[in-house]
């Protein structure tokens, strides 16, 4: 396997000195004593890397069942490959001696210019959306060694090690949410994660607990979803994230993948739809459905990432809320936060969650 590794050397560095994050707040960190943190988690996942596949030389995966690691010189990788004992293939380097995102994103885009099977970059949901940037258009897989002070995203492994054991026993890939947070915002703790873009993230099946609970997986609940669908006739306004793209892709469009659809009478009616599109489209006489998965894990239906989905507009519809069991398996619990205390204090409660083609979970909303 060929992969393409990339570190962000500056991940973390303001949790621990109580910056409850990074971004433009490198030289506060450093001024209170903070320590690099992703270098450290980066040698951890290419050490656990080695022991399961081999550390092999520059180029040499060909001629065997190693690893050929391709990384950016210096705290970008390559300080992190040697200490694992890898040699890598060093493809450039940072601009400056501070790198940057501008740097994340050429090598990134130098990794799937080389033909990388996958990309792993250590960092946090900042580094993660860089990361997806660079991807966009493409079928490159990514996965995020967690080393943020947020990881909000579901396209990290849960450590450094488990990122190791992913890359030995994935089998396919999955569509999933890069997220992220204003820092400034989270400062004066105020919590809103953003959806960035989907990413192609890999899966492995030995990991997910959905196994041991059973039921349901993206496939089979996209297929269930678009059949009723096709054979509704209500007006249906389908979410953001990856789990409604599946669906999308069932019922035969692409669809924005961080935007609201309307389908209505076999046909997409309204792409990227806004608020006031939305309320233009509905059914008067209220047979409307929104269709919504709960973004990251985080586990909010409503109120973080489709800021389209007005109470205005959640008022004159139902709603049906859909997940695969391994997403619920992680979230435990679902939130809204639709800037109405009184629909808010309507939605929650114990609602049915599809899971698959026909099985359905028992969620509280709180």
């Amino acid at each position: 396997m060929r992969i393409g590794f990339v570190v962000n050397p500056i991940a973390g560095m303001g949790g621990r000195v109580g910056l409850k994050g990074t971004d433009g707040k490198v030289d506060e960190a450093r001024r209170r004593g903070a320590e690099p943190r992703a270098p450290d988690r980066a040698r951890r996942a290419l050490e656990a890397l080695s022991d399961r596949f081999g550390s092999v030389g520059a180029g040499e995966a060909d001629a065997g069942t190693g690893l050929d690691v391709l990384t950016w010189d210096g705290a970008m990788g390559a300080d992190a490959a040697r200490a694992a004992g890898f040699e890598p293939t060093v493809l450039g380097a940072a601009d400056g001696d501070d790198t940057s995102a501008a740097d994340t994103e050429r090598a990134v885009a130098a990794f799937v210019e080389a033909g990388v099977d996958l990309v792993v970059f250590v960092g946090g949901d900042g580094t993660a959306g860089d990361v997806a940037a660079a991807v966009e258009g493409t079928e490159t897989p990514i996965l995020g060694v967690p080393a943020g002070v947020k990881v909000y995203s579901s396209v990290f492994a849960v450590s450094p090690e488990d990122a190791a054991e992913i890359l030995r026993t994935f089998e396919r890939t999955e569509r999933r949410e890069v997220m992220d947070i204003d820092e400034d915002d989270y400062r004066e703790g105020e919590v809103s994660p953003e959806l960035r873009a989907i990413a192609r993230v890999p899966v492995a099946e030995a990991l997910q607990s959905s196994k041991q609970l059973g039921g349901g997986n993206v496939a089979a609940l996209a297929a269930g979803v678009a059949d009723d669908i096709s054979g509704s006739h209500k007006t249906v306004v389908l979410g953001p994230g990856s789990t409604i793209g599946a669906i999308k892709s069932e019922l035969g469009f692409s669809g924005s993948p961080i935007g609201v659809d309307v389908w209505r009478d076999g046909e997409v009616i309204v792409l990227d739809a806004t608020e006031a599109d939305l309320l233009d489209v509905l059914d008067p006489d209220g047979d409307n459905t929104i269709v919504v998965s709960p973004i990251g894990g985080q586990g909010f239906v409503f109120g973080r990432g489709n800021p389209q989905l007005s109470p205005a507009v959640i008022r004159r519809c139902d709603v049906e809320v859909v997940a695969s069991a391994s997403k619920l398996d992680t979230i435990g619990e679902l939130r809204v936060d639709t800037d109405d205390p009184d629909l808010d204090a309507e939605l929650r409660g114990w609602t049915k969650v599809r899971i698959g083609r026909v099985e359905r979970r028992m969620l509280q909303i709180v």
